[in-house]
């Protein structure tokens, strides 16, 4: 599995509650770094995987937003949101 980042810091994944492996892949300039993501099993057709990420950003991690809890629709709690679909 390979998710885009870009000037973060991961310190752990897991799936399904299980460590899994990652490694970051090379910086592209304007494009980011991947991450790349060792699942800890096979995945099934039909099975559901829940991938946790503990990371931390930077001011440099653009494409990562944060709206306050009154931007929000619930107004209780912060949102965070990616712009590197």
């Amino acid at each position: 599995q390979v998710l885009d980042t870009k000037d973060l810091q991961v310190f752990k994944v897991t799936v399904n509650g299980q460590d899994a492996k990652f490694v970051f892949g090379e910086k592209h300039s304007f494009k980011g770094t991947p991450l790349e993501i060792t699942l800890p099993f096979e995945l099934r057709r039909g099975q559901e995987a829940v991938v946790e990420i503990s990371f931390e950003s930077s001011p440099k991690s653009s494409a990562l937003q944060w709206l306050t809890p009154e931007q929000t629709s619930g107004k209780k709690h912060p949102f965070l949101f990616s712009q590197c679909q």
